[in-house]
């Protein structure tokens, strides 16, 4: 089924539910099979303007229209929203096949699934996915996962909704909160990399501008080339290295600080955090 011949309803337009909506209309999605609504009324008028897109003042309203509803609203409302459907009956209907989709960061599919009355959960598959910022750009990296009501159709019908804001891969829901500490808080990591790499430019006597385009580059050209190549990173990174030079120099300062350590001690801290607080709603 293609994406033109369902009608996908967001609840919550913020930058992630924003992200979404623009790469789906890129991507040749009619905006007349996109609905929206969102707390703040101006913008998701202003959403709904630029993109042509139909706006809704209600949540229970969007489901109704829907093939497919994304939760894209903030954790800490996620029980209010819930709540809300559940009162309704929105998905009381065993008949009426909707797939729901949440991007709300450690939210369990299980915790979303008490919004659909037992009788109606077979015809109601849950997805959970974990885009990451990038997605504002159309490069994002995804993942998605699925309970036991998604049929292969429910979960290529969402990887194609995914695709249009960038990469997507499937996997259990027990590695989320892994998937959370690599790609969802990645882009910080590697942003952290770039503030580090811009002052040392600076302090080595670069203008703002030419510290910033000179880190940025470097960056860009090294990802596209580590996509471009087979060979793994360490492998890259021992080419570039020759013995008794300058790169030489700077790696042994970052062997010599533990950085490569501390950088999967981070990311580790991360995934525990991100298990702590799943735990914690």
């Amino acid at each position: 089924m293609g994406l033109n011949d369902i009608k996908t309803g967001f609840i919550g337009a913020g930058n992630m539910g924003g992200a979404m909506i623009g790469a789906l209309v890129r991507a040749g999605v009619s905006p007349s099979q996109i609905l929206v609504t969102d707390k703040r009324d101006d913008y998701a008028k202003s959403l709904g303007k630029s993109y042509g897109i139909r706006v809704f003042s209600s949540n229970t309203e969007i489901v109704q229209k829907s093939d497919i509803v994304v939760l894209a609203v903030k954790p800490q409302v996620m029980d209010d929203v819930l709540d809300e459907f559940l009162a309704a009956g929105s998905f009381g209907r065993p008949d009426a096949r909707k797939i729901l989709i949440s991007i709300a960061a450690g939210i369990p599919i299980s915790r979303i699934e008490r919004a659909v009355p037992e009788n109606a959960r077979a015809n109601v598959p849950i997805i959970r996915v974990m885009p990451n910022t990038p997605a504002l750009v159309g490069a994002a990296m995804s993942a998605m996962c699925a309970n036991s009501f998604a049929n292969n159709e429910d979960i290529d019908t969402v990887r194609k909704i995914l695709s249009t804001m960038g990469d997507v891969i499937i996997c259990p829901e027990r590695l989320m909160d892994a998937v959370t500490a690599v790609s969802g808080s990645g882009p910080a990591y590697c942003f952290y990399l770039a503030e580090a790499m811009i002052q040392a430019a600076k302090e080595l006597g670069f203008s703002d501008k030419e510290a910033r385009q000179l880190t940025l580059s470097t960056i860009l050209g090294s990802a596209r080339l580590m996509s471009a190549e087979k060979d793994d990173p360490e492998v890259l990174r021992k080419k570039v290295t020759s013995p008794g030079g300058t790169t030489e120099a700077a790696v042994g300062v970052l062997e010599d600080n533990g950085v490569k350590q501390t950088i999967i001690s981070a990311i580790k801290a991360a995934a525990k955090k991100s298990h702590q607080l799943s735990k914690s709603e």
